[in-house]
């Protein structure tokens, strides 16, 4: 059998099928095999009808003594009944608008019902099973939907879970018994792994005596071999990623001893430990024959800029150019402004390219790119169109990578001859969700603040206590500190009942937070408009700054003492995370105040609650991860991300680490042998073995 063949050559489906499951994105035989079950169902548990309990779910086994079709007051409303005896008792069985089942259960005919049983209707009368699972015997020798622990799958189109069932088993009947396997050599065997056809099979129609715990929470031996798989063919492609980046030649960017005094003189503090180590790793990379193509991750201010920008320095020493990408104008404009402060004085040369630029102002920019009269530019998405182009560009630093597509950073990259490549995120990323995500590229991790951070103290507080809120932060604006308030939308929404960041900004500045100045800021806004409301909120002539996330990134006002998150179960734990860092960056105080709607749901508050425990963001980011799922956290999902079938991130962590030890030491099904460098950060990386100091 070919599993790459379409699904219209299957037995049993016909055109029409073939098309209800193409609208699913089935289309072919192995699509629709690794389609797997919701959930699991013992039937194979028969009682007779007189052991039946109240809220027992079983099997029962008996013949039809009677069956009838009922019609009710409310029109179009029918009941079909049928009343079944097994030789101990008699029970009904009730099904609600399904006459076509008239002709289908029939007097005389033996049946398994499987179902929970529920008190009778009426007095002296049997159990009652509603709406239970049939089969009727006879119609169904290999009983695959009784007699057995069932596969239960969703409904796709008109095509019922049975339906499905009959489908998939007629599918895996034709399986070969040596069907190819995509694992090498003798992986499996090796491993203790099922044979893949066989795993096909169990995980569909599991065998007598099987676990069903094991199997409704996915570790039954089928999953997991399907699961191993999955994620070993995902890290074998990082292999081959990894040694294609490895084949091709970089610029060397050594770290000597008079660039390290030049970093020591520009940069006015020290680093952390933390910093020295991401540093040196980076500095290791840079100074090879091939490009670095590493990712550093941290916390919202652990000082990755000022890691960035030392990276940007070897750069530029050795006699390249370097440039820094940032998804928005206001998180480009904040790096200009940090960077700018850092280098005031100092012979390197520095310009931030953005939409904003126009005119002779981004002509004579572009110009000095191209002749080399520009070291370092920081800039948005204006650095990847065509009129930008490079002298010599030797380092490409993408922040906030997840905001970007693979392509686009790409672009960036081709602006240079093999730059090297940094990828910064703050956006804590837990070690599962890093290797899938990121297995091509060496991991950096910066793990402390710097000294003098404040701790953010989270509370989550009623709606009802919004006055009492607004009083505080009315104290913490007459002390001179700066306070954000976040809403969920920009504008108002009748049909969600949301408020808006518009009418909110009206409301406080002509009721709670009158004469304080009140500023407004959202991503509908021009650029002058929004580098407007960000100096006022700087310089103080703005005390309360009303935002959408788009102030998640890019703000950094010292004294800033406050956020509050309205309606704050709207968000996701990272992105409030995200969203609390841009207080507390300064030695004051700070606080972050939640609000949930006041809808929210018991489940919603407790969630909430997490962020009031822990400051600890990659402890928050595997909340997130549970709770949400790796496609939503965060807002990380994009083109090219890999998506499982089998395999969960969460529950599936040892797999995904003996996948990417496996693939790194076995030959590839590929061809070629796996990359031996695969590694992260750590004391194996050379450069663990790089003092900065």
């Amino acid at each position: 059998m070919d599993l790459s063949a379409p699904l219209g050559r299957a037995k049993g489906i016909g055109p029409r099928r073939s098309e209800t499951l193409a609208a699913a994105g089935l289309l072919t035989f192995e699509d629709l095999l690794l389609t797997l079950p919701l959930r699991y169902e013992d039937r194979s548990r028969f009682l007779a009808i007189r052991d039946l309990r109240h809220g027992v779910r079983a099997s029962v086994s008996g013949r039809i003594l009677s069956a009838r079709l009922r019609r009710t007051r409310v029109r179009g409303f029918t009941i079909f009944e049928i009343i079944v005896q097994d030789g101990s008792g008699a029970l009904s069985g009730v099904w609600f608008n399904q006459p076509y089942l008239r002709r289908v259960l029939r007097e005389g005919r033996d049946i398994v019902l499987f179902g929970e049983a529920l008190p009778p209707l009426r007095a002296g009368k049997g159990p009652q099973l509603r709406n239970p699972h049939f089969e009727i015997l006879g119609d169904d020798p290999e009983r695959i939907h009784s007699g057995r622990i069932v596969p239960v799958y969703r409904r796709i189109g008109d095509l019922s879970p049975r339906r499905l069932r009959g489908i998939l088993h007629s599918l895996l009947k034709s399986l070969p018994a040596d069907l190819p396997d995509p694992l090498p050599g003798d992986l499996a065997c090796r491993l203790d792994l099922l044979p893949r056809g066989r795993a096909l099979r169990e995980i569909h129609f599991p065998p007598p005596g099987a676990d069903g715990d094991l199997l409704n929470r996915g570790l039954s031996p089928a999953h997991r071999r399907l699961a191993f798989e999955e994620l070993f063919l995902l890290q074998i492609a990082f292999c081959r990623a990894r040694r294609e980046k490895q084949s091709r030649r970089g610029v060397p960017c050594p770290l000597t001893s008079p660039i390290r005094q030049v970093m020591n003189r520009i940069l006015p503090f020290c680093l952390t430990e933390a910093q020295e180590k991401a540093l040196a790793e980076i500095a290791a990379d840079m100074s090879g024959p091939r490009p670095m193509s590493r990712l550093l991750q941290g916390e919202v201010g652990c000082g990755k800029t000022a890691v960035a920008l030392l990276s940007a320095l070897i750069a530029i020493e050795n006699g390249t150019q370097a440039a820094l990408m940032a998804p928005t104008e206001i998180l480009a404009e904040q790096h200009f402004r940090t960077l700018g402060g850092i280098l005031e004085g100092s012979r390197y040369r520095l310009k931030l390219l953005s939409g904003a630029s126009r005119g002779s102002e981004r002509k004579g920019i572009l110009q000095a790119l191209a002749s080399g009269g520009i070291d370092l530019v920081v800039g948005t998405h204006a650095l990847i169109q065509e009129p930008v182009s490079f002298r010599n560009l030797g380092l490409v630093i993408v922040d906030e990578q997840h905001r970007f597509g693979v392509q686009q950073r790409s672009l960036l990259r081709e602006k240079g001859v093999e730059p090297h490549c940094l990828i910064m995120t703050a956006t804590p990323i837990p070690r599962s969700l890093t290797l899938a995500l990121y297995g091509d590229l060496d991991i950096s991790i910066i793990e402390s603040l710097p000294p003098g951070r404040t701790q953010v103290r989270t509370v989550l507080r009623s709606p009802d206590e919004r006055p009492r809120i607004y009083e505080f932060i009315r104290g913490e604006a007459d002390q001179g500190h700066r306070v954000a308030i976040v809403y969920p939308q920009v504008h108002g929404s009748e049909k969600h009942g949301l408020p808006s960041a518009v009418a909110e900004s009206e409301r406080l500045s002509r009721g709670p937070f009158r004469g304080l100045g009140v500023g407004l800021l959202h991503g509908q806004m021009t650029p002058q408009e929004t580098r407007r409301a960000l100096e006022d909120f700087r310089a103080g002539r703005i005390r309360i700054l009303v935002a959408t996330t788009v102030l998640e990134v890019g703000i950094d006002v010292p004294e800033a003492s406050v956020i509050l998150v309205e309606h704050a179960d709207r968000f996701g734990l990272s992105q409030l995370h995200q969203l609390r860092g841009r207080v507390g960056r300064g030695s004051v105080e700070s606080w972050c105040i939640l609000i949930p709607g006041e809808s929210a749901s018991p489940q919603g508050k407790a969630r909430l609650r997490i962020l009031t425990e822990t400051n600890d963001g990659f402890a928050i980011a595997r909340r997130d991860l549970e709770l949400r799922g790796p496609g939503e956290l965060g807002g990380m999902r994009q083109s090219g991300d890999p998506e499982f079938k089998v395999a969960n991130l969460l529950r599936d962590q040892d797999l995904l680490e003996l996948a990417r030890e496996e693939a790194n030491r076995t030959s590839s099904p590929f061809g070629g042998p796996a990359d031996p460098g695969l590694t992260s950060s750590g004391s194996q990386h050379p450069a663990a073995r790089i003092a900065w100091s």
